[in-house]
């Protein structure tokens, strides 16, 4: 039936496409030998480059974008999208990072475990998929969940199987705020290590969970190199100064290399949990005894010293800007270093955004979404890390939702995934992933990702070491 639907959708116009594309809308729709020709008929849509992928057809595009959604006679944009092609008899996998585009062809696991197609989007406002000229009021989640809703109507007359909806971190926010305001679009969606700050001013979650995260060793360990770090302070600021100078770096955001040294360095210990995990991996961080290169050269491994420069911030202004307007932040400041620390309070979404842009807060936005992922949603799967800070808020489902789920994985950072979770929820979230995609499982039979594993398409993206989710 839901099949028979989406072919009856795909003889409508396209809500909102009337007057932003030129191509006919129906010629989307017709029968061509070639899918980029199918594609490329869709109004708005525009080709940028296609790559050559084995089993597969990977293109780039654009697409054309209302500035407002609400009123999209007033400006356009053009939003980049990839497409990895499988076949239009596959279930289709919309993701999204939540930032920028990665234009090499990548699968995400719902990807790999059913063998499909994926759409990826990039997060409108970051470059270049940002109106010219920015009108920030319009970075929102309503606005964001537009897109997605266009894409999905605009792709939805070729790939008429299955969609299932996901991302990771703030791509998993991104997923779960589409569904809440686009429930119906998506057949299904998962979540992977996602934030969920309902009271922005309430962070005593990050204070329980870094008091009790991993063993006792490993945080004995980290905070006391931390705390070492913060003791030679001014031999770090003048080995950042003279970097950025030999480098380029400026720091007019943060206002100078000791507020960037602050800013990295009061982060280490929730960077290591973030990314690292416990046990062996633990024993490779530095004694505080160690020599001031050897400190140096790990807490720019997993800090990064250039994520205190403007260069490290300004690429990620948009998500900087929904942090401190929508989305919240945790306001985490670690106890152990208040002797230390010079700047309290520095560590804001204001401090990375350029102050010529307006933010104001708005304190109903995260409380909406709450309330719907645990009274309304359905067709739900929340992955998060047990080791992960970003996992301290999670969100959760309760009465009123059906066929949602939150599964942990055992010891696991913000890398946490369905392949790394017990045997047991495991096997439950893959069930339910293969069931929203349309994916027959034999009875009695235990799910499997119906792909193998390529070290190309498969290996993740490179991650900036930031503290954003």
């Amino acid at each position: 039936m839901r099949k028979t639907l989406r072919w009856l959708l795909s003889l409508v116009v396209l809500i909102g496409t009337v007057g932003v594309g030129a191509t006919s809308a129906g010629a989307a729709t017709a029968a061509r030998t070639d899918i980029k020709d199918r594609i490329l008929a869709i109004p708005g849509m525009s080709l940028i480059e296609e790559k050559p992928v084995d089993g597969y057809r990977f293109f780039i595009l654009n697409y054309k974008q209302p500035v407002d959604h609400r009123h999209p006679s007033k400006g356009t944009f053009n939003q980049r999208i990839s497409l990895l092609h499988k076949g239009e008899d596959r279930p289709t996998v919309f993701f999204t990072s939540g930032y920028g585009l990665n234009t090499e062809p990548r699968r995400s696991e719902p990807t790999q475990m059913t063998d499909g197609n994926q759409v990826s989007m990039e997060y409108r406002f970051f470059t270049p998929s940002r109106p010219d000229p920015a009108d920030w009021s319009k970075l929102d989640i309503w606005q964001a969940a537009s897109d997605q809703h266009r894409i999905f109507k605009a792709l939805n007359r070729i790939y008429g199987e299955n969609w299932i909806s996901t991302g990771g971190s703030k791509g998993g926010m991104t997923a779960t705020y589409y569904r809440r305001f686009y429930p119906k679009d998506m057949d299904g969606t998962v979540a992977y290590v996602a934030p969920n700050d309902v009271e922005n001013d309430e962070d005593s979650a990050y204070y329980d969970f870094f008091e009790n995260v991993g063993s006792d060793a490993c945080r004995d360990r980290l905070n006391a190199v931390q705390r070492e770090i913060f003791e030679r302070r001014d031999e770090f600021v003048s080995r950042i100064a003279k970097w950025a100078k030999d480098e380029g770096y400026t720091f007019e955001l943060a206002g100078d290399a000791d507020r960037a040294f602050e800013l990295v360095a009061q982060d280490l210990v929730w960077g290591y949990w973030q990314y690292h995990l416990d046990g062996a991996e633990c024993e490779t961080v530095p004694s505080p005894d160690a020599p001031t290169d050897e400190l140096y050269d790990w807490a720019d491994e997993i800090g990064g010293w250039s994520a205190g420069t403007d260069q490290g911030m300004l690429p990620y202004t948009p998500y900087y800007y929904q942090a401190g307007t929508q989305l919240g932040s945790p306001d985490y400041e670690e106890p152990l270093l208040d002797d230390l620390r010079k700047y309290p309070g520095i560590n804001v979404p204001r401090t990375y955004v350029p102050r010529d842009i307006p933010m104001r807060f708005d304190h109903k936005a995260m409380k909406d979404i709450d309330k719907w992922v645990r009274t309304r949603s359905s067709q739900m799967l929340f992955v998060n890390g047990e080791n992960d800070p970003w996992s301290a808020e999670p969100f959760r489902v309760g009465k009123g939702t059906k066929d949602a789920h939150v599964y942990v994985a055992p010891g696991q950072n913000h890398g946490a995934n369905i392949a790394k979770l017990g045997e047991d929820d495991r096997a439950a979230a893959t069930r339910a992933l293969m069931k929203w995609a349309g994916v027959d499982v034999e009875p009695g039979a235990t799910p499997k990702r119906l792909t193998r594993y390529d070290s190309e398409l498969d290996r993740p993206a490179k991650q900036d070491r930031m503290l954003r989710p």
